[in-house]
């Protein structure tokens, strides 16, 4: 849903009667400098209450679950992509938009109480204080941020070669310093997956099988990770081609002939095993946004390119995650448990057979010894365990 702009076109808003109306009046101030278009006049009631009709029609007549609201950071500041002497501060002599502000916090204070159980998401891609809180907090009331850091850093991380992975381990682990100051999606961004920049797959190094093992291991890391989970659509099946919006995702990859070379079943049948754990499992989501959910077990194993934390349910019930970003197996992996769990059970193998994997699996109990379990770590993979 894209409140930020809007075209130029003559048929439409732009000077909808003759004159500026939708748009400020000031050219300089209407004009978008990125995108050839014009800004919303956020500060004229008519034009909020367009907008906030727009967003509650919507939900309300098409019962859509919710809005993802486009480049959210191009309304909050009013030297977006302007160079000085284009833009003019606001009575405070500051940078941010109060107008943009108040529209903001009325579209989603509006929508939240017409419609229950929707849910609003912001594309905002600097560091603002509050989108997520909600309005009567000051904040901007949006239910969930997309966390571009996290998006960026991870992505950049597993596209170097395994052996230079310990020089960007940081990329993985710096998203939780900032983890709770949000309520965040990981978002996978139609943004990261055109133009050239290949599909998620793609992206991995390797041949072909090493890539859909790292493209397995990510999403396994990323289901684990606090924060909500948003694929590009033909990631969930491993597609390797870029996105086309004249073809469409290439569902044919799940066919029989294809199954076997490309094995882009065992994708789909991964993402689906992540969903329904990840609803069985309240440690990944019923402390998300609560830090007492989480605990680095091993954060700093860089040499390793070995990531294991802990989640943690209301109720302190753990499960571990364990990623090994490397593509040698790793015997006799030691990792730090609570005292008074008796067992662990590996509840999820992203290089089990089933997944297109070596199937180097674990299927009895692991006991620990002196606070200490000794796990076999299989290559460019994620394992879940629990207690048993």
């Amino acid at each position: 849903w894209v409140p930020a702009h809007f075209p130029r076109d003559d048929w439409a808003l732009a000077e909808f009667d003759g004159r500026p109306l939708y748009e400020p009046e000031d050219p300089q101030r209407a004009a978008h400098p990125d995108w050839g278009t014009l800004e919303f006049d956020y500060g004229r009631k008519e034009v909020r209450n367009f907008l906030v009709a727009n967003a509650v029609y919507w939900c309300e007549e098409f019962h859509i679950d919710g809005l993802r609201v486009d480049a959210v950071a191009s309304m909050l500041y009013l030297d977006y992509s302007r160079e000085e002497g284009q833009w003019s501060p606001n009575e405070f002599g500051g940078r941010d938009n109060p107008d943009a502000v108040a529209f903001l916090q009325e579209m989603n204070a509006t929508l939240y109480r017409r419609v229950p159980g929707v849910i609003t998401i912001a594309e905002e891609s600097t560091a603002w204080d509050g989108v997520t809180r909600a309005t009567h907090d000051n904040g901007l009331g949006f239910g969930l941020k997309w966390n571009m850091g996290w998006m960026h850093d991870s992505l950049g991380y597993v596209q170097h070669e395994p052996v230079h992975r310990k020089y960007h381990h940081h990329e993985m682990t710096f998203s939780m310093v900032y983890a709770y100051s949000e309520n965040y999606v990981l978002p996978i961004s139609h943004d990261e997956v055109v133009h050239g920049k290949q599909s998620l797959v793609s992206k991995m190094p390797g041949d072909w099988w090493q890539r859909r093992a790292n493209h397995r291991a990510y999403l396994g890391f990323m289901w684990a990770h606090p924060g909500k989970q948003l694929l590009f659509m033909g990631q969930e099946f491993a597609q390797g081609a870029e996105w086309s919006q004249e073809h469409g995702p290439e569902w044919w990859l799940l066919d029989d002939e294809y199954h076997s070379a490309g094995d882009h079943r065992g994708m789909r049948d991964l993402v689906r095993d992540l969903n329904t754990l990840y609803r069985a499992e309240p440690a990944l989501w019923e402390r998300d946004s609560d830090p007492s959910g989480f605990a680095w077990v091993v954060g700093d194993a860089a040499e390793d390119n070995v990531f294991a934390f802990r989640r943690h349910a209301a109720d302190g019930t753990p499960l571990l995650a364990v990623s090994n970003f490397s593509p040698v197996v790793r015997h006799d992996y030691r990792l730090g448990v609570p005292d008074d769990i008796p067992a662990w059970q590996e509840v999820l193998n992203t290089d089990a057979a089933r997944y297109g994997g070596s199937d180097l699996t674990c299927p009895d109990p692991v006991k620990p010894e002196s606070g200490e379990i000794r796990l076999t770590l299989p290559p460019l993979a994620t394992v879940w365990l629990r207690p048993a």
